[in-house]
């Protein structure tokens, strides 16, 4: 799934709007792939999939303010999760490392 896309429903999505996620039906087969390019004729046969709405990626920029209050709340979390770790403790490598990870995972690295 790309990185920043919006669930519309069926009668939202217009052509030329762009799957963010590979689409699959009730069976779970591939009906179309991540990156597809919706036409009109894709969008009339999907009611007929069972398909309601579409993961459809969303390419407008990112307001700052709200990236910044994402990025805070995550870290907030983060650090309720090691509440009772020591991250001056070099001795628990372990707890550092996964901190780290976790860190990186959620909120990404520190970019100046």
């Amino acid at each position: 799934m790309t990185a920043t896309y919006r669930h519309l429903p069926l009668a939202d999505v217009q052509p030329g709007m762009v799957l963010s996620d590979e689409l699959l039906d009730q069976q779970g087969q591939v009906l179309l792939p991540a990156g597809t390019v919706l036409t009109e004729k894709m969008l009339e046969r999907l009611p007929g999939h069972g398909v309601e709405s579409l993961a459809i990626a969303d390419d407008t920029p990112a307001d700052p303010v709200l990236l910044a209050a994402q990025r805070a709340a995550q870290l907030e979390r983060i650090a309720v999760l090691f509440r009772r770790h020591d991250p001056d403790n070099s001795e628990d490598w372990a707890a550092n490392a996964l901190r780290a990870l976790v860190t990186d995972f959620r909120v990404g690295k520190e970019t100046a």
